[in-house]
C-alpha cells in the first residue's frame, strides 16, 4: 500500500468513533499491537528529543525499503508512534520525504493532544523524516 492509501485507511478507521475517548482507546489498542523494538535499540541515540515521555525509534534499510520499530514508556504515546510506524514503515525513503501529514489533522489528533504531546508528535515525524534523508543517500 502507498503512504496515501494507509493514511486514508487510518482516517476511515478514526471516523468510525463518535468521541475522543473511543479514539484514545483505539490508539491505546494500536500501541499494544506495535511490534516491539529490540532492547538493543533502546538507547539514547534512538530517543526522540522533544517528547515528554520516552520514545525510541529505530530504522533499518532493507534493499530500498525503510522499516521502523519503536516503543514508548507511555501508553498514549505508544499509540501515536504505532500510527506513524504503520504509515511510514515499509516505504521508500523518497516517498516518506514526499508524504504530507494532513491525515493527522483529518483525524483531529493534534488538536486533542496536550501541547507537550503535540510537540512530541511533531518530533516523531521529524525523526522519521531524518531517517529517510539519511538512508536515501545510501540507495543507488
Amino acid at each position: 500500500m502507498t503512504i496515501k492509501e494507509i493514511q486514508e485507511e487510518i482516517v476511515d478507521e478514526f471516523s468510525m468513533f463518535d468521541d475522543w475517548m473511543q479514539r484514545y482507546e483505539y490508539m491505546i489498542d494500536l500501541g499494544k499491537s506495535l511490534p516491539l523494538i529490540d532492547e538493543q535499540y533502546k538507547t539514547d541515540d534512538n530517543i526522540i528529543k522533544g517528547c515528554q515521555s520516552k520514545v525510541w525509534v529505530h530504522a533499518d534499510l532493507e534493499g530500498d525499503i525503510l522499516s521502523f520499530t519503536a516503543d514508548s514508556d507511555a501508553i498514549i504515546t505508544k499509540g501515536i508512534i504505532a500510527i506513524l510506524i504503520r504509515v511510514y514503515s515499509g516505504q521508500h525513503p523518497k516517498d516518506i520525504l514526499d508524504a504530507d501529514t494532513n491525515f493527522i489533522d483529518e483525524i483531529g489528533l493534534k488538536e486533542h493532544l496536550s501541547p507537550t504531546r503535540a510537540n512530541g508528535l511533531v518530533s516523531m515525524i521529524k525523526q522519521i523524516k531524518m531517517y529517510a534523508i539519511a538512508y536515501q543517500t545510501q540507495i543507488k
